[in-house]
C-alpha cells in the first residue's frame, strides 16, 4: 500500500511541476509569494505554520491542512501543539470542520509513523 504522506507529496510535486512548466507569470508569482510568506520574519516559521493550519482548517482545505501539518512536523512542532491548534480551527470553523479534523488527525499520525 502506498504511504499517505508519499502519495500526497508525489502528487503535489508532479502537479506543481506541470503547473509551473506552463510559464505563467501570475501563477509563478503566487507560488513564490506563498513560499516567501512562510519564511522566517517578525513571526517565526513555527507560528506561521500554526496560523496556516488554523486558516486551512477553517477554510476546509484538506490539501492545505496536509501541507501545513507536514511543514509543522518538519519544524518540530509537537503533537500537543498540533492538537491545540486544530482545536482552535475547529472551534472557529464550527462542527462542519469535524470531517476535516478527522483527516488531519489521520495525516498527523501518518507523519508520526514515518518518523519512526
Amino acid at each position: 500500500m502506498i504511504d499517505k504522506v508519499d502519495e500526497f507529496n508525489s502528487y503535489r510535486a508532479k502537479m506543481n511541476d506541470k503547473i509551473l512548466s506552463e510559464n505563467n507569470k501570475v501563477l509563478k508569482r503566487i507560488f513564490n509569494l506563498d513560499t516567501n510568506a512562510f519564511a522566517e520574519g517578525a513571526l517565526d516559521k513555527k507560528t506561521k505554520e500554526l496560523l496556516g493550519l488554523v486558516a486551512s482548517t477553517v477554510l476546509r482545505c484538506d490539501d492545505c491542512v496536509k501541507y501545513h501539518l507536514e511543514s509543522s512536523h518538519k519544524e518540530g512542532i509537537t503533537r500537543e501543539e498540533i492538537m491545540e491548534t486544530l482545536s482552535i480551527g475547529t472551534l472557529i470553523g464550527g462542527t462542519i470542520v469535524i470531517p476535516h479534523l478527522r483527516r488531519a488527525f489521520e495525516y498527523w499520525e501518518a507523519l508520526e509513523d514515518n518518523k519512526q
